[in-house]
């Protein structure tokens, strides 16, 4: 099995969170491969910005999660390993940057966020996300 190192961002702005569609129609949030001697939160920046053009400021670590598929071009599993960080940003401004992997997005409200994601490891992550985030800032989770 190939084992990749992956990092994205669960990234917010106010109360609203940032997904993107991709090209098999999942909800999703930007990530991406972490390159030789890179720091997995400079990754996470990185990909935030190369995918979706947000620049995004790092509030502390979000969690891992994992997912395998078998990858026909490979001819072999793949294991993709992710180190998610919660981000903020301070304007709601984006443009899809990989038009091939992604065909919209926006920031949504955490509840409709949640009835988007499609996988539920990625819901679980974007409330814990959330509830960190209202916590390091004081608010209550609108949830």
């Amino acid at each position: 099995m190939l084992l990749r190192d992956c990092a994205g961002g669960v990234v917010f702005y106010g109360d609203k969170v940032f997904l993107i569609l991709n090209e098999k129609n999942e909800w999703v949030m930007p990530k991406g491969l972490i390159k030789n001697g890179e720091e997995p939160q400079d990754a996470a920046i990185r990909r935030v910005f190369e995918e979706v053009g947000i620049k995004g400021d790092i509030v502390e670590q979000a969690g891992r999660t994992y997912y395998e598929f078998y990858s026909v071009t490979r001819q072999k599993p793949v294991c993709n390993r992710i180190a998610w960080y919660i981000m903020q940003t301070d304007n709601d401004n984006f443009q899809i940057n990989e038009p091939e992997k992604y065909s919209e997005g926006g920031f949504f409200n955490i509840s409709d966020a949640l009835d988007m994601i499609t996988y539920s490891q990625d819901k679980s992550l974007v409330m814990q996300s959330y509830k960190k985030l209202c916590d390091k800032i004081g608010k209550n989770p609108d949830v």
